[in-house]
């Protein structure tokens, strides 16, 4: 006898005829969902709608770990409703974003700001980390604690903004204030100052050469043993060389760490030829040597979250000649893509990249109802297509700042639809009326009614 979802009335929903990934395996069902959360899985029952999803896959909702919306402060670059924009046109249901804004993102005030910013603006799922500083490094514990944060933010080397925790006294009063996993920027701020010299004027391509392995391994390395003296978990975000995941690698109890697109496609020795500055970023594009480690470590099991880094900048900035042009690239819209194509050329599983953008990231950071397809988790669903094949143009890059260094890229797998809390949010390319993303929800601070 077939089975029947419980029966309290009609499901709100009912997703037909997908490939479902589901915790245990794939399989072709219905989803229903009713009053945003899966109501059941398989079986027949009446919904008030219905989307029919033949010859297309059902993800978890993807979650980007890591994006700088830019708002408050340089909102000409990006904003809080563009971005999220850009996120569900590219799949992704929820984002963790950073706090080196104008002012930043460092006191209960700007957090609820910030907060208040998104409500009835946003478009997918949303948590604001709080960055840490020589004025708030005692309070973090406190700070981390706010409701719709995602944890405390240290900036080791200096990067876009005015968040900098470069010395280690200051870096242990941070990890020894509070509980939850601290995400870390990891360069060395000294070795950078030493190696100014490196740069050369106009030539993005020395931006590696000044920002070298050395610079990055040495922070990781130091923050590694800060965390192992204080019991602190850290997280060591855009990893960029293989040395650094050998290093986390011995020390899984207390390290985790992410991995970006970006850096699992682009080369040293065609982008920064071929892009110039908007191939710049920090930590930046490497070798494709460099690149090939980090598909070795990825195929050991190593990383534990794919982020975009997703930080904009206008064209006229970027054009500026080197140094002089600022560092970072849009990507939340491609992450998802990229991925999907990297699937389709057998670099990762379909299984694997799940685990990196859903799974991955309510594990690491205790998301509520979030991270998998299951009865009484969210309804946040990222539905794709595997075998389309399509090139990203211009004029879909929803971004402010208006372009992508993978415009022109041909790519086979195409996300379709965004479904957040059984809202569906965007399809084929097209929005819903108005956006409803709500604050992310996390085990350390939340408070069941």
């Amino acid at each position: 006898m077939a089975f029947t979802p419980s029966s309290s009335g009609p499901h709100d929903l009912a997703l037909r005829n997908g490939s479902v990934v589901l915790p245990d395996g794939t399989v072709n069902t219905t989803l229903y969902v009713r009053d945003g959360l899966v109501s059941a899985i398989g079986g027949e029952a009446p919904a008030a709608r219905t989307i029919d999803c033949t010859g297309l896959t059902i993800l978890p909702g993807v979650i980007d770990t890591q994006v700088h919306f830019r708002e408050p402060g340089a909102e000409e670059n990006e904003d809080l409703a563009t971005g999220s924009r850009a996120a569900v046109l590219g799949g992704v249901t929820g984002v963790f974003e950073m706090p080196n804004t104008k002012p930043t993102t460092s006191t209960p005030e700007a957090v609820a700001d910030k907060l208040a910013r998104a409500q009835g603006r946003m478009w997918c799922e949303h948590a604001f980390y709080v960055g840490a500083t020589s004025d708030n490094a005692d309070e973090c514990g406190t700070l981390e604690q706010l409701p719709g944060t995602a944890g405390i933010k240290v900036f080791m080397g200096s990067s876009t903004g005015n968040l900098l925790v470069s010395e280690d006294a200051m870096l242990e009063r941070v990890l020894r204030s509070g509980q939850r996993r601290v995400a870390i920027h990891a360069e060395d701020e000294a070795r950078l100052k030493e190696r100014l010299g490196e740069r050369v004027e106009g030539d993005a391509a020395s931006h590696p050469v000044w920002r070298d392995d050395e610079t990055a391994l040495r922070a990781t390395r130091r923050v590694l043993a800060l965390a192992r003296k204080t019991g602190r978990r850290v997280h060591i975000l855009h990893v960029t060389t293989p040395a650094e995941l050998e290093l986390i690698a011995a020390n899984r109890d207390i390290a985790s760490c992410e991995l970006t697109p970006q850096h699992l496609t682009m080369s040293a020795e065609d982008a920064y030829p071929r892009l110039g500055t908007l191939a710049q970023m920090n930590p930046p594009i490497r070798s494709a040597a460099h690149r090939e480690g980090l598909w070795h470590w990825l195929h050991q099991g190593l990383p534990d979250v794919i982020g975009s880094d997703h930080a904009p900048h206008s064209l006229e900035a970027k054009g500026r000649a080197y140094p002089a042009s600022p560092s970072g690239m849009p990507g939340v819209q491609t992450l998802l893509p990229l991925m999907l194509n990297h699937v389709a050329h057998h670099r990762l599983s379909l299984r694997r990249l799940v685990d990196l953008t859903s799974a991955g990231p309510q594990r690491l950071f205790g998301l509520v109802r979030k991270g998998r397809i299951a009865v009484g988790y969210d309804a946040d669903f990222t539905i794709v297509d595997l075998k389309a094949r399509w090139t990203i143009e211009e004029d879909w890059l929803a971004s402010r700042c208006g372009w992508s260094p993978f415009t022109g890229e041909e790519i086979t797998g195409q996300p379709i639809g965004t479904v957040i809390r059984g809202q569906q949010v965007m399809w084929e390319g097209s929005l819903a009326d108005k956006p409803a993303g709500q604050p992310f929800r996390f085990d350390a601070t939340d408070r069941p009614a």
